[in-house]
């Protein structure tokens, strides 16, 4: 044989002493290195390796060099070894790799980042490890995947839509983990109800907290546990109990429902800024001493407890979208109101004038729990406007500032 074909041949089947090394019939070359007590990845391996076997020694950690000189491998088993360890970038390179074998290790975490260039990944096991929680996207560029092994591992829940956007997708095995079974895994229940993929039944999906559903298949949650939530926006004239400012104090209420009872947050976007609140920042509600230090503060949004909102000394500046979101473990649900302020006058025959579809509902008198959502779908479109006038009971009474409204059908319902 020609010198330089040894030469090559050589090269092809590099092989370390610790491996057995084979053409396969389809061409494909085996590097067998598995019961061999290593303790890493031997170096040494042809680049040409297709089928890397390194299953039962005790390699411990994965760097991100490993595998650096096998770019071509397609199938990669590790299964069986003491692996808790895996450096970003082990896998990012091998972009040919179809089945990958991690079951039977120590990963507490992997670098999931690696799983985007591996879009003709077909097999992945990741079975009997500590893996305790994943990226909700982790798997979302695996499109050719079709069987994803996540069992015995320490996964108490499970991100909505972990599984979507795997069109290949034809076998699941997630039991034997021990799922908090929250409302925050109640879409598993509703997916697993209408997937054609084939998972394993209820009875090894087994919920481990809380206490009430422990043992209990999470395919048994009871929909009224977990309800998603509603929400709809009221317009208030005056806060009960209180004082109010000088000058106009715009008040809206959000009433929320829900299993469990959603979170009440709030977002604010005028013409100079944008808000989001997540609580209350007023300790408690309709109480007239806190709500006047509250206006002495910082604070330009006044957010009780019970879902009411306060702008004190309502203005131009204040004008803007008012957005009501309730939250919970179900899912999220969002009203908003388009609040703008008019001059001393009544705005509302010149706006009726000009948009023939507007409702009337305000005028010049006082109005306390207007509902910003009537029977008819739509966002409303709320004008705030100071109507002084005298009172007729005796000369040189203070004059009243009442509250007009005036709502406008644009598109968007006020009740979720």
């Amino acid at each position: 044989m020609h010198p330089g074909a040894l030469l090559w041949l050589h090269a092809l089947l590099a092989c370390p002493r610790s491996c057995v090394c084979s053409v396969k019939k389809n061409g494909r070359l085996l590097a067998e290195c598995a019961y061999r007590e290593l303790q890493e990845v031997p170096a040494g391996l042809s680049p040409n390796v297709t089928i890397l076997t390194l299953s039962a020694n005790r390699i411990g950690s994965l760097r991100e060099t490993s595998f650096s000189e096998v770019p071509d491998v397609q199938s990669l088993w590790l299964g069986y070894n003491q692996i808790s360890t895996v450096e970003a970038g082990a896998f990012a390179r091998l972009v040919h790799l179809k089945n990958l074998d991690l079951s039977h290790n120590k990963m507490v975490d992997f670098p999931w980042k690696d799983l985007r260039n591996l879009s003709g990944l077909q097999i992945l096991k990741m079975n009997n490890n500590r893996l305790a929680g994943l990226p909700r996207g982790a798997f979302h560029s695996l499109k050719e995947l079709r069987s994803l092994w996540l069992n015995d591992n320490e996964l108490t829940t499970l991100a909505e839509g972990t599984f979507d956007l795997l069109p290949s997708l034809s076998q699941l095995q997630i039991f034997n983990n021990p799922f908090n079974c929250s409302c925050k895994v109640f879409w598993l229940k509703k997916w697993t109800e209408n997937t054609s993929v084939s998972i394993a039944k209820g009875g090894s999906i087994l919920c481990a907290a809380p206490s009430r559903l422990k043992g209990r298949a999470v395919t048994d949650i009871p929909d009224h546990f977990c309800v998603a939530p509603s929400v709809q926006l009221t317009y208030l004239s005056n806060l009960d109990n209180t004082v109010m400012y000088d000058g106009l104090t715009l008040t809206l209420h959000c009433s929320v429902a829900g299993s469990p009872l959603p979170e009440i947050r709030w977002k604010i976007q005028t013409s100079s800024r944008s808000t989001e609140i997540s609580g209350p920042n007023v300790a408690r509600d309709r109480n007239v001493l806190l709500l006047r230090r509250a206006k002495q503060s910082q604070e330009r949004f006044l957010i009780f407890k019970n879902g009411t909102m306060a702008i004190p000394n309502f203005s131009k500046e204040d004008e803007g979208i008012y957005t009501c979101l309730a939250v919970n473990d179900v899912g999220t649900r969002e009203v908003s109101v388009n609040v703008a302020l008019a001059g001393s006058e009544n705005p509302a025959d010149d706006l009726l004038r000009n948009a023939p579809q507007a409702s009337h509902l305000g005028g010049r008198s006082c109005y306390k729990g207007d509902d910003l959502d009537p029977s008819g779908a739509g966002e409303k479109l709320v004008i705030v406007y100071h109507a002084p006038r005298e009172s007729k009971s005796r000369a040189g009474a203070v004059p009243q500032t009442c509250l007009g409204t005036l709502l406008l059908t644009l598109g968007l319902a006020l009740c979720r």
